[in-house]
């Protein structure tokens, strides 16, 4: 294995061999479009430095066998674009000639389709082609087609460049042929990058024994300082693959987090297309990047106020903790639920309580003044468009809070609208189940956890410092740690805050105390029971023993106590003699886990005369 990994090395500087032509147009009989003049563009104007840059590429080009001497009549200028190392790279201005080709069409491989195929893999390689277009040759006749002009001469390229409009199409026409008996089965191949993907390590040595005996076969040379071997993660086209799922890549999520504030509206289209990117990752990316959008509209001057800086920042917080989307597994039952806004629809994909994908839409024109049960509906409409190739084949189901939906079969009445959406939806095999809101977890949460967090931090002064006492709190330092990526168990973090589905979990602090009493007396509480006040702060709040901390604030509460005392069930009753003078008949008790006086004291003696019923009071400390 170790020499056949060599062997595809040890030729990669050559020249390339392999027989496959270019057919610039691709179509033999109409190469150009009839009567196009041929362009000769004057070469671009460049300095001394970058004159010679410019002949020192040339050298090196026509040394490799790349490019020749040209008497052509056609020549395109080149210009030298820097690097991120600071060397330069040559670029051709291909323009003029491709505005008169005949476009060739080949299908490029959609991305998520790709990324769907490694559910199950648990091994991964990753080969990239070295230097991949110049390694197919130029189809003959095609090469004075493909001249460049420098300050110094013609010349026209042997090999593909990059530039040319049918490059892209040739170059993965090549790599489908090439591949064709392993692609879908262990092989995912997106222009010059290959991923091989297996689920045991035995069977991925024989996977990865295959494809370099194509390459070798074929005569096509890898780059060893791409190429990553036989691991359980790795980087591929941006995203990080692992057994477990897809996450998005750290180093483009570190350049959208040191993203300057924009300044003008192109660097707003900037940032708002990288971070587009990893949309999939954000639930209700539409929503939170809608005042973005406001700004970059045609004919409005760029206006960056205290909203879209709320949302520059939120969108860089939502994708540093993005969540693990877990590859779909076909054999298993897909579950959809939909929300919609005053402004956004959104849905999640998942599978056994896992999300798979997220979408979102803003909503425009008439869709903006929709009922909420037609937004509700339009949500899974395009839900089921976006996602139908997941939700064809098999029974799946749609899960909503809104109850009307779930009587969607039988409606016997429908507007147009609503019967051109229920003609569509009918076309799947689906099940609709209704949940209560405090059922649908995952498409209430996100609001549940809004207005909670929003309440806290207006009616509590501060509240925010809870964020820095979980790493080191006794209950949830551990489980926060671990919920740093992705969720941990029903634990996940949300705008630094640790929940527990979607309870938020409060670590050892005076807030503990608080909550209980204002569950228990505070505003229109009515100092209800430990069962009671123990059920609200259930549906809010999560930390453990509280149970032990409800029954001991309720059971010190002095208005329960008050309140509650001629409530309590009499005793047995004895009959006791009737005294004659004071004090020759007492009763006594203990009053006990009072609050705490200034003088130390929680408990009360109860001394009772039965003949006048005086009844003198001591503190016990």
């Amino acid at each position: 294995m170790q020499g056949l990994v060599q062997s595809t090395w040890d030729e990669a500087s050559k020249s390339p061999t392999i027989k496959v032509d270019h057919n610039l147009c691709g179509v033999p009989t109409s190469e150009l479009i009839k009567g196009a003049s041929i362009p000769n563009r004057p070469p671009y104007r460049s300095n001394p430095e970058e004159t010679k840059e410019l002949q020192r590429q040339v050298g090196e080009l026509s040394e490799k066998g790349y490019v020749h001497e040209s008497m052509s009549p056609c020549a395109v200028p080149v210009l030298l674009v820097p690097k991120k190392d600071g060397t330069w790279r040559m670029c051709v201005d291909c323009r003029a000639i491709n505005n008169i080709t005949v476009k060739y069409r080949h299908p490029i491989p959609r991305l998520d389709d790709m990324l769907d195929e490694l559910h199950g893999s648990c091994v991964f390689t990753k080969i990239d082609l070295k230097s991949g277009y110049h390694q197919i040759r130029m189809k003959e006749g095609d090469e004075w087609k493909t001249t460049f002009k420098t300050k110094y001469g013609l010349y026209e390229w042997f090999v593909m460049p990059f530039s040319l409009t049918n490059a892209l199409n040739t170059f993965m026409r090549l790599m489908n042929h090439v591949f064709r008996a392993f692609i879908g089965k262990f092989v995912v191949v997106y222009f010059d990058d290959i991923l091989i993907y297996s689920k045991n390590l035995e069977e991925h040595v024989m996977h990865l024994k295959s494809v370099l005996e194509i390459l070798r076969k074929e005569k096509l040379f890898a780059n060893l300082k791409k190429c990553t071997f036989c691991t359980d993660k790795l980087v591929f086209l941006g995203f990080v693959v692992s057994k477990r799922g897809i996450e998005v890549d750290e180093e483009k999520v570190k350049a959208i987090q040191e993203w300057p504030t924009p300044t003008t509206i192109n660097q707003v289209w900037c940032f708002h297309g990288l971070a587009s990117f990893y949309r999939w990752f954000v639930r209700d990316f539409s929503s939170l990047a809608s005042p973005l959008t406001e700004v970059i509209k045609k004919n409005v001057p760029f206006k960056w106020g205290k909203e879209q800086e709320k949302a520059f920042n939120l969108i860089k917080e939502k994708l540093t903790n993005a969540p693990l989307l877990v590859l779909p597994n076909f054999a298993k039952t897909f579950e959809i639920e939909c929300d919609a806004s005053g402004i956004c629809i959104g849905a999640v994909l998942m599978q056994e309580g896992r999300p798979v994908a997220y979408f979102s839409e803003k909503l425009s024109g008439a869709a903006l003044n929709y009922p909420t049960y037609d937004k509700e509906m339009y949500a899974l409409v395009r839900a089921l468009e976006n996602w139908q190739h997941y939700l064809w084949p098999k029974e799946f189901v749609i899960h909503t809070d809104h109850e009307s939906l779930k009587h969607l079969k039988g409606q016997q009445r429908l507007n147009r609208r609503h019967a051109k959406w229920v003609e569509f939806i009918e076309t799947f095999p689906y099940v609709i189940r209704y949940k209560q809101g405090k059922e649908n977890v995952v498409a209430d949460a996100l609001s549940r956890r809004y207005a909670l967090l929003s309440t806290l931090d207006t009616k509590l002064l501060g509240f925010e410092y809870i964020k820095d006492l979980y790493a080191q709190d006794s209950d949830f330092g551990e489980v926060f740690n671990a919920c740093e990526k992705v969720a941990f168990g029903k634990f996940y973090r949300h705008d630094g805050f640790l929940f527990r589905e979607n309870k938020l979990c409060v670590p050892m602090c005076s807030l503990r105390e608080l909550f209980v009493r204002e569950a228990h007396g505070g505003g229109l509480m009515g100092h209800f029971g430990v069962a009671k006040t123990l059920g609200i702060l259930h549906d809010h709040f999560f930390w453990p023993h509280m149970k032990r901390d409800v029954e001991r604030i309720c059971e010190k509460c002095i208005t329960c106590k008050q309140a509650k005392s001629k409530l309590k069930p009499h005793g047995l009753y004895t009959l006791l003699l009737i005294p004659s003078e004071p004090w020759t008949d007492i009763s006594m008790d203990f009053v006990l886990g009072l609050p705490r006086t200034k003088r130390g004291r929680d408990s009360v003696f109860v001394v009772v005369g039965r003949f006048s019923d005086m009844n003198p009071r001591n503190g016990i400390p």
